[in-house]
């Protein structure tokens, strides 16, 4: 089964919102994958984005229930594909040993709007939701031509944040 891994620095906002956006945008493709989201810094204790809840309940998506989590272990060996918020987090995944072809950078780099207003909020959900949609179309292609390599594990993601699309 396909594994998808939504990583950004704290998971309270961009990864958090990707993650449940494509929840919704792999059942409309019919994309059979398991997936989840963390975090590459620090995220202990906090919370996700009270803003990042607004406006992705705007689109009838509740978020509230995220619990913020770093990356673990594990999540690098069942993982298939990495999905980045900037280029900095796709170094550090490769530093760490995550080989480069497994990773993209959602839209070419989503800005973090942590601590901003709802406006600047809306314009972050509103280009996740676009580059989801081509994320989509693209997964899509490299599955029918056979070009992506997808583990031969279905093994879940540890956590509240995890799911599965079938």
């Amino acid at each position: 089964m396909l594994h998808i891994l939504f990583v950004c620095t704290g998971n309270t906002c961009r990864s958090p919102m990707a993650k449940a956006i494509y929840e919704v945008k792999s059942r409309e493709y019919g994309i059979n994958s398991i997936f989840s989201s963390c975090a590459l810094g620090f995220c202990d204790g906090q919370k996700v984005s009270p803003n990042a809840v607004i406006v992705c309940n705007e689109i009838g998506i509740d978020i509230s229930g995220h619990k913020p989590r770093i990356i673990r272990e594990r999540d690098i060996d069942i993982t298939d594909i990495y999905v980045v918020m900037t280029v900095s987090h796709a170094e550090t995944l490769v530093s760490i040993g995550v080989p480069r072809e497994k990773i993209c950078i959602l839209g070419g780099g989503v800005p973090d709007p942590f601590g901003s207003d709802l406006v600047t909020y809306r314009r972050c959900r509103k280009f996740i939701e676009e580059s989801i949609d081509a994320f989509c179309r693209v997964l899509l292609k490299k599955m029918e031509m056979g070009e992506l390599k997808v583990s031969d594990n279905d093994k879940p993601y540890f956590g509240a944040n995890a799911e599965t699309t079938s």
